[in-house]
Parts: C-alpha cells; sequence; structure tokens
C-alpha cells in the first residue's frame, strides 16, 4: 500500500475546499487526510505574522495518521502556501522570527516525510508581508534541502501576465518574482513554484485553487501528471 497523504491547505483556505482532492486520490487507492483547517484558522497569520498557528495542526495530523495507519512516514502535500509552510515544518531550526513568537522549537519532521509535493507554492516572494517568513525559509532550507526527502514542486501554467488583459495575473506574478509579464497559474508564477534540485512540473491550464470550478492541480487530466510520484 502507498504511503498515506496528508494535504496541508494554501493560505486563507479550508479543508473543505479539498475534499475532492482529497475522495479522488483515495478512488486511486491513495490513503488521503487534509490537515482540519478552516479559513478563520488563518487569521492570526494575517500580515505575515507567525505560522505556527497552522504548523502545530499540521505537525497533530501527521502524528494521527502515522499512528493510524502503523507507517514511519507520510507523503506531504502542500498547496499554495501550504508549501512553503511544509519546508518549516520539515526543518531543525526553530521558528521564532516574529517579535512574541512562541518557541515551539524545532518541528523535525523530515524524519516523518517521505515525499514532499507542492502545488502552485510560491516559495520566493518580493512581497513585503510574506518577505519574513520565506527569507527564514529560503535562507535556513534552499532548495530541495534535504537529500532524504523527495522534492516535487509543481507549476501551473494557464494565464500569461499582461497588464491590460490579465491584470490580476500581472500584479501577482511582479509581486511574486518582480515580473509580470511571464506564465503561471494565475497566482503563483512557474519561477517562484519550482526549486532548486527538485523534481519540477509544469501543467498545461493548471489554475490556482480549485475555487469557482476551476481546473486546478487536482482536475482529471492534470492530477495524473503527479499521483506517479505518490507511490
Amino acid at each position: 500500500m502507498p504511503l498515506p497523504i496528508v494535504i496541508l491547505p494554501g493560505y486563507l483556505a479550508g479543508a473543505l475546499e479539498y475534499r475532492v482532492l482529497e475522495k479522488t486520490l483515495q478512488t486511486l487507492g491513495f490513503p488521503a487526510v487534509t490537515v482540519p483547517l478552516r479559513w478563520q484558522d488563518w487569521v492570526p497569520t494575517i500580515g505575515g505574522r507567525s505560522v505556527s498557528p497552522i504548523l502545530r495542526v499540521l505537525d497533530t495530523t501527521v502524528k494521527q495518521v502515522l499512528q493510524q495507519y502503523d507507517v514511519p512516514k507520510v507523503t506531504l502535500v502542500g498547496h499554495s502556501a501550504g508549501g512553503w509552510l511544509s519546508r518549516i515544518y520539515l526543518g531543525e531550526k526553530p521558528y521564532c522570527v516574529h517579535p512574541n513568537d512562541v518557541d515551539d522549537g524545532a518541528w523535525s519532521a523530515r524524519d516523518r516525510v517521505a515525499t514532499l509535493i507542492t502545488l502552485g507554492t510560491p516559495h520566493t516572494s518580493l512581497e513585503r508581508w510574506t518577505r519574513k517568513n520565506l527569507d527564514f525559509v529560503n535562507l535556513s532550507y534552499p532548495g530541495a534541502f534535504y537529500s532524504d526527502v523527495r522534492y516535487v514542486c509543481v507549476a501551473g501554467k494557464a494565464i500569461y501576465g499582461d497588464r491590460w488583459r490579465s491584470w490580476l495575473a500581472f500584479s501577482s506574478y511582479k509581486l511574486t518574482c518582480g515580473q509580470g509579464n511571464t506564465w503561471g497559474d494565475g497566482i503563483t508564477p512557474i519561477e517562484a513554484a519550482h526549486l532548486n534540485g527538485a523534481e519540477n512540473l509544469i501543467l498545461d491550464g493548471a489554475m490556482h485553487s480549485p475555487r469557482g470550478n476551476r481546473v486546478w492541480y487536482g482536475s482529471p487530466g492534470l492530477l495524473e501528471r503527479w499521483t506517479p510520484y505518490l507511490a
């Protein structure tokens, strides 16, 4: 049996948005569990504040899944911000970079995760509210940092940023990588969604999120591009 999958939602997203993905993976024979978040659970993290509240729920979920399935490791699938949060979770350095942070110590979860798959994750950003968190991630754990963890980074190629024809994508890309005229999933540009040393994929037509019944990373026809890495 393949390792169980833990799905970490993206910023301001709740577990409900990932139920279809979760059930689809289960139908394909992959045990899958979504971290039980609600959108309001992200409120304490707004403005670039500590993401420790999310990491605590992730840690509880992973440990419960390990016990339930009696396995040594899981596959972690992080969507959007869930991808770089997962990189903090893998790490051995205490995440305590904000004033008034509670020192949870190091999560050191690399021995509990066999594969990290990120979907549309902005692994880099020029946006000032995210810089403190992402600088910690990228300075502490650059690229596919741990050789004993398999990193698979999936980017979407759905919308070309154009100041006049696709202003939202253009603005988001520019805020993320400094270049608006580039390809991405409508929110995250391709170059920000990949990591040096990872197995980097590009999915034509993949939009950033499942909201509004969009074709996204978990849709039929695109899902099959990255599920082989779950084996």
